[in-house]
């Protein structure tokens, strides 16, 4: 990390906020249950190193990842805890697994031979879990019709009988666990993957580590959490679902802000912004802010988004550019160069959801959160206080 920021776009981690969500969460599930924290994605943008590590600290059994690259990057910054690859890893890259002390998912049958022989041949042992498709239709040997796919039980007990494979887990992915209509279907993949895992242990297959619950199941189907739970997006303070959001008290763990640039009056008659798709109807205070869709502030936001100016909303007039975006600051007499805008999260006394940004992007919070881009210095705070600054640019 560097302690170098610019102070233009910048989006503020509460490290303290991650600590005390993961231990709501840790609270909810049994003692001899483990947590995997899921850091995917840079930790849904939030910064995966320093998220890890403050997760670590907080007592998390296991990491998820998604590729290799993320799964090294924990290595190298000291974490020791076992980390889980969700999807694909080229078998060419056995020894590295096995080098960094890796699991890897095995996604069928195909690749479980093409691993094994991979592993094999550089004299390694990779640690795997199987993955089993009750519904998701994404990764995983396909049984989400136990009389059509019986067939995949005989598939799994041969890819955990290869040579250099060592199978310790077995896991599916919910579909619908975080739908308010989605309970049916979540049970019905919960008993698939039971009786999946039966039928392995009759042929004398077991396990140490079962798991299925992500987030919103963690959250809505303590039954289910067998020997691990996979929480991702409730770890940064943020619920899968509107109709979740009263289920777990959460505090959300960053805030996107950026700096007024400009203020200037805009005369009645004057178009705003590329393709002058807004004309100012009367005499117009205009800010234009230091964020745009370069830094992961929506294009779609233009003409129908809204910031915060001293926990005033500011809407966004115009098209939003690459680098920059204008604001009608009219109803903020007092808005000048160099204050601060909230896009969301907190600022002060004033707060803003993530959820509501994402209503006027047309997405979810989970986009919102991962789109913020590498240029966008991520500041690191504990007891409200910068501990750190990483600027993946200087």
């Amino acid at each position: 990390m560097t302690d170098r920021i610019l102070r233009r776009t910048w989006a503020e981690i509460d490290l303290d906020a991650l600590t005390d969500n993961f231990k709501r969460i840790r609270a909810g599930v049994a003692e001899n249950c483990r947590v995997m924290a899921v850091v995917k994605a840079d930790a849904y943008g939030h910064g995966a190193v320093e998220c890890a590590q403050s997760l670590a600290a907080a007592g998390a059994d296991w990491f998820g990842v998604s590729n290799l690259e993320e799964a090294i990057q924990l290595r190298q910054a000291g974490l020791s805890q076992p980390i889980l690859i969700l999807s694909y890893t080229p078998p060419q890259e056995a020894a590295r697994l096995a080098e960094y002390r890796i699991t890897q998912t095995v996604t069928g049958g195909d690749y479980a031979r093409e691993l094994s022989a991979a592993a094999a041949a550089a004299g390694v042992t990779v640690e795997v879990h199987v993955a089993v498709d009750t519904g998701m239709m994404r990764v995983g040997f396909l049984y989400s019709d136990p009389q059509r796919d019986a067939a995949s039980v005989d598939a799994v007990e041969a890819a955990c009988r290869l040579p250099a494979l060592s199978a310790t887990g077995l896991f599916t992915h919910f579909a619908t666990a975080d739908e308010e209509d989605g309970e049916a279907f979540t049970r019905l993949q919960f008993a698939h993957f039971t009786a999946f895992a039966e039928q392995l242990e009759e042929r004398g297959l077991t396990f140490p580590l079962k798991h299925c619950c992500n987030s919103a199941a963690t959250v809505r189907f303590p039954e289910m959490h067998l020997d691990m739970v996979r929480p991702g997006l409730i770890q940064y303070g943020m619920m899968p679902s509107a109709f979740m959001q009263t289920m777990l008290p959460l505090s959300p763990v960053m805030s996107l802000k950026t700096n007024v640039s400009l203020v200037k009056c805009v005369p009645a008659g004057e178009t705003v912004s590329y393709g002058r798709t807004y004309t100012a109807e009367l005499d117009t205070r205009v800010a234009t802010v230091a964020i745009g869709y370069a830094d992961g502030y929506a294009r779609r936001c233009s003409n129908r988004g809204h910031m915060l100016l001293s926990g005033v909303p500011a809407p966004v007039i115009g098209r939003v550019c690459m680098d920059q975006c204008m604001l009608d600051v009219t109803a903020v007499p007092e808005a000048k160069e160099d204050d601060v805008a909230l896009i969301f999260g907190r600022d002060g006394a004033h707060f803003r959801p993530v959820e509501e940004y994402a209503a006027e992007c047309g997405t979810i919070n989970y986009e919102v959160v991962c789109d913020i881009g590498r240029r966008v210095p991520r500041v690191f705070l504990q007891n409200g206080q910068p501990i750190g600054v990483r600027n993946d640019l200087v």
